[in-house]
This record gives structure tokens, sequence and C-alpha cells, in this order.
């Protein structure tokens, strides 16, 4: 069983080789209703999920990034998409006139805005959405209504209306439960902060160490989130994305010089800073209740720590299993050693994913740029 638990992480992160580490199946929507009634909509979806959604082909595998050019061809299927699946209305079920949609890329993504006119409508307004649920029943979309302090909502297949012009603040626990839940996705769904976790406990062979390793990333990962999220400190994902993906490459490298896992926890606390910028921008992206600002926060980081601790505990076993299995003990009560090709053998596929990463999300990224699609 532990060796099927690592063959099976081999094959998934070879399987993610193209992956960048960000949620997918999740949208942001953001509502303004102006004095004159127009109700102003912008809705943020990835690349990948408006081609699933509208049948397009806007998003670059390869650089993980919207092709503009393509994007330009294809903004009448995507409009056509949105009208069909977001609309405003009144209290009678009538719905407002929608304007021309502006469809424009940004980085990952696409951004749709359209402005809604609602003169004639009666109150309480309501917007309507089920985009993405129609190819993913799971997809979800947060709602931001207002300005500064907007008031948030979380729509999905089974609830896809939310009022603008009475829209109540949602209660704490709602709160805490959303962002415990968006955390623990969005490190499942990060492959790049899987494979940093997995290669920095390949040689790993007792507890303490691990809790080390652990608690120096939490806590690093904790200052540099909560700085970003407050928007103290801000640095571009052009920096933090390359940067990430460095760091995977360094600690897959430094698993075939050293093998004293008790001193890791000094790179990982390091490295952590880095990845706290990450974690970042998928919580940005999420976005966040001026009105429960701090317990989001805690909530998110919260559910990062679990979805990691979850990760160790599945690797951790299964290396232990794994020398149980390959290697004899050296003594009575002794843990046995371990044997050097598989842990070679999944840094080299780590270092693999690593360096492919840190190509896309620099040469390939600005070469793309650079030709405009």
């Amino acid at each position: 069983m532990s060796v099927a638990i690592l063959v099976a992480l081999i094959t998934f992160l070879g399987c993610s080789v193209t992956a960048q580490g960000h949620q997918i199946n999740l949208t942001n929507a953001r509502l303004v209703v102006l004095p004159d009634r127009t109700v102003d909509v912008e809705i943020a979806m990835k690349g990948s999920d408006t081609d699933r959604a509208a049948g397009t082909k806007v998003f670059d595998d390869a650089t993980g990034l919207v092709r503009p050019t393509a994007l330009a061809e294809a903004s009448a299927p995507i409009a056509a998409y949105i009208e069909r699946h977001v609309a405003v209305l009144g209290e009678d079920g009538a719905r407002c006139r929608p304007g021309a949609p502006e469809i424009a890329p940004d980085g990952d993504g696409v951004a749709v805005r359209m402005p809604w006119f609602c003169a004639a409508i009666a109150d309480p307004l309501r917007y309507r959405s089920t985009v993405l649920t129609d190819v993913s029943p799971d997809a979800r979309q947060v709602v931001l209504i207002g300005g500064p302090d907007a008031a948030q909502d979380l729509l999905d297949a089974s609830r896809t209306e939310t009022t603008l012009t009475a829209a109540a603040p949602p209660r704490l626990l709602q709160v805490i439960g959303r962002y415990l839940e968006a955390g623990i996705a969005h490190i499942f769904l990060g492959y790049d902060h899987i494979a940093f976790l997995a290669a920095v406990v390949l040689w790993a062979r007792r507890l303490w160490p691990v809790v080390k390793i652990v608690t120096a990333f939490t806590i690093a990962h904790s200052i540099t989130l909560s700085l970003a999220a407050l928007d103290i400190v801000r640095i571009p994902s052009s920096i933090i994305e390359p940067a990430i993906a460095a760091s995977i490459v360094y600690v897959a490298a430094e698993n075939f010089l050293s093998r004293d896992i008790d001193k890791r926890w000094r790179d990982t606390f390091g490295f952590g800073l880095i990845h706290g910028f990450g974690f970042a921008s998928a919580l940005q992206e999420f976005g966040l209740p001026r009105s429960a600002l701090i317990p989001a926060l805690a909530s998110f980081n919260l559910g990062v720590e679990v979805g990691q601790i979850a990760i160790v505990s599945l690797v951790v076993p299964a290396l232990l299993g794994m020398d149980r299995v390959l290697t004899t003990s050296n003594g009575r009560g002794a843990l046995p050693d371990r044997s050097a090709l598989p842990v070679y053998t999944i840094s080299a596929v780590i270092i693999g994913l690593g360096s492919y990463w840190f190509l896309a999300r620099t040469v390939l990224s600005a070469w793309a740029q650079s030709v405009g699609g």
C-alpha cells in the first residue's frame, strides 16, 4: 500500500505538468448599483474554465496565460455564454436590459464587464448566475456587492441568486466555513505547493523534524499571507510565481546532496515567506469581506494548514511503509534505512516539474506577451 501511494504521488505530479497552482471552478463577480439604477457587473473567470464553458480556445497551457488575440476572436461566444447564464432581475421577475459586454484578458483569466439597465425595474434587485455550473456542478461564484466595504455572498448550483439592493452581510460562522473550505481547496489544487511539501519531507524518518518543517512553513506563509492580504506588502505575481517554482527545484535538488532533515526547517521558513504571497493571490481572487476581515483571513490560513498537514500525513507514513518493504532494519526497534532510489526518482520528477513551471512563468510567459497571443 505504501509503495502504491508513492507510485500514485509520482503519477499525480507527472500529470500536473501543465498545472499553474491556481484554483479552478471558482469565478468572481463584482457588482455596483449606480445612482441611475445601472448595475455594473464584472465577472472574472479562469481562462481554462472559460474554454470549457464557452467552447473557446483562449487559454495557453504552455504559458498558463490567456492569449489576447485568441480572446479577441472568441469574444462573441464568451459574451453569449455570459448573457445566457447571468441576469439582473427585479422583484416581479422582470429582467433588466443588458448592455454591450467588454471582454479583456487578465493574466491567466478573462474579465467580462457588462452593464444592466434597471431604471424601470422594481426593487429589490436580484443577481442570478449559473456561470460554470452547467459544466461543473461543484462550481462556485464569489459575489462582492458594492465598493470597498462590499457585502459578500457565495453562489453555487444549489443557490443561484442573491439580493443586490438589500444584501445582508454573511453570518460569522458562514464566513469561517467558506474561507476554511477555500484554504483547504487551494492547497489541494495548488500542485506547486504539493510538490514543495513532498520534496522537503522525502528523507524524513522521525516525527520531530517533520513537525519543525510544517511549523516553520506555517509561520512563514502566515506572515506574508497576512501582509499581502491586508495590502501592507505587495509583490507582483510575475516575481512570486517563478520564485515558487525555483523553491521547488531547490528543495528537490537538495535531496541529492544532503539527507539531513533536521535543518530543513530553515529552508522551509525562508521559502514559506515566498509561498505565502502565492496563497495571498488566491485569497485576493476569492475576496475578503471587510466586515469580517480577520476571521476570514484566519480561517483561510487555517484551511491551508489543514490541507498541508493532510498531505504530509499521507506522504510520510507512505515513505516509512516503503522503508519496511524495501529495506531491513538495523536492529530491534530501529527504523530501517531508506533506499535512495525512490527518493531520487521522486526528486527528479519534482525537479522536472519545477523547472517547467519556472520556464513557463518566465521565458514562455514573456514570449507569449511579446507576440500578443
